[in-house]
């Protein structure tokens, strides 16, 4: 079973596609972590994320396993690793490998440790429409720009972070803009796609309500 989650920042994607993979035994792939892996790959190697060739090579080269290792790296999550990401995402070959990579997943998914598993849930943002156009549920989980910008602002205040409520609302619209209308794959749900509305709504509430729909595919 392929499941996919696509939609705008802080709308609950990651931990909703977290808590159908436990449930259904399915693998969790977040396609946003395969520019930050080529990115911290070359960072980490001693070499400048703008550099074409090495960034293609590592691209070609890059795995489910190896992004998963390249993530415990302490600069993953960091702007260190945000602005190497941004810098290889905008090299057509990179992106090209890293999307073959990310639909040969789809034919073999691995859980963690390695072993083989019965399917996916993949959480991005052009995973029901580019990616994985033939899933069998596809999700567009969404939220009001004032809602996901007040998520964000308690996510970083929790983790100690400044943060201006404010600045995060414009920073989330300014993305929003930037996504719906960028060229090459924008942030739009799939024809055949759920779109969820979390705005009122709990975590508990939304995972209960996309059981029902996989549960009804299945």
């Amino acid at each position: 079973m392929i499941i996919t989650i696509d939609g705008p920042a802080a709308a609950g994607k990651g931990t909703l596609a977290q808590k159908l993979a436990d449930k259904y035994n399915l693998a969790y792939f977040d396609t946003g972590m395969v520019y930050r892996a080529v990115g911290i790959d070359l960072v980490s190697n001693g070499i400048a994320p703008d550099n074409v060739a090495e960034a293609e090579k590592s691209a070609q080269n890059m795995t489910f396993s190896k992004m998963l290792e390249l993530a415990q790296n302490p600069d993953f999550r960091s702007s260190v690793g945000g602005q190497a990401a941004s810098k290889v995402a905008a090299m057509p070959k990179v992106r090209e490998a890293l999307l073959k990579m990310q639909q040969d997943f789809a034919k073999k998914p691995i859980a963690k440790d390695g072993s083989l598993i019965a399917g996916v849930v993949y959480d991005g943002r052009d995973t029901g429409t580019t990616v994985c156009p033939q899933a069998e549920v596809k999700l567009f989980v969404t939220a009001s720009p004032e809602v996901r910008a007040m998520r964000r602002h308690k996510e970083y205040l929790q983790k100690g972070l400044p943060s201006v409520y404010e600045e995060v609302l414009a920073q989330t619209k300014e993305r929003d803009l930037r996504d719906s209308s960028r060229a090459a794959s924008p942030l739009k749900p799939a024809d055949d796609a759920i779109i969820i509305d979390t705005s009122d709504m709990g975590i508990d509430e939304v995972f209960a309500k996309v059981c029902r729909i996989v549960d009804e595919r299945l």
